[in-house]
């Protein structure tokens, strides 16, 4: 059986949201990103952050409303007062040609072609997400980085699945499905 509450998180472009939905889907759990908590909502979205407290406070209280949720995404450090409420932590490796090539199909995806081709509109900021989400692999701590979740999955209290992102999405719930079967 899958845990009520259940965090998944990786880097950019790994497939936190739609395993998340998947699961949601499948288990019954509520969907929930962080992503929605983090940004302030603007036009063009993700521009502007909400202040911590504020995130954090908005988190907490969309999670208290379900019996039963997946959270997708990273909250390392803001939302690190959650970490007791997590019954499993699900960290989703991706390489980084896999996320970029991700990533940028969800640019076109969300802003057209023309608004991310060079001389569009969202062109510069798609290029600037795009390089900030490759250096994943190699920042330090002091960013949103595979050492940052690494670290940070140090603090855990519940236990930590690791999933190959590369996989069909339909391939990770089967086997976080098995993972949880094993440890019942």
């Amino acid at each position: 059986m899958i845990p009520d509450r259940v965090h998944i998180t990786g880097a950019s472009g790994s497939g936190t949201t739609t395993l998340a939905r998947r699961l949601a889907t499948e288990h019954g759990h509520r969907p929930v990103d962080t992503d929605d908590f983090y940004w302030l909502v603007t036009d063009p979205p993700y521009t502007t952050k909400r202040p911590p407290d504020e995130r954090l406070s908005l988190l907490r209280a969309e999670l208290a409303s379900a019996s039963r949720w997946v959270l997708a995404g990273s909250l390392c450090g803001w939302g690190d007062p959650l970490i007791p409420d997590f019954q499993l932590v699900v960290f989703i490796l991706v390489p980084q040609g896999v996320r970029s090539s991700r990533l940028r199909a969800r640019e076109v995806e969300r802003y057209g072609t023309e608004a991310v081709a060079p001389g569009g509109l969202r062109y510069e900021a798609a290029e600037a997400f795009l390089a900030w989400a490759a250096l994943y692999d190699e920042g330090g701590l002091d960013v949103r980085s595979r050492a940052l979740h690494e670290d940070w999955l140090k603090q855990m209290e519940c236990p930590v699945l690791r999933l190959d992102g590369n996989a069909p999405v339909a391939e990770l719930v089967m086997k976080l499905e098995q993972a949880c079967a094993k440890a019942v």
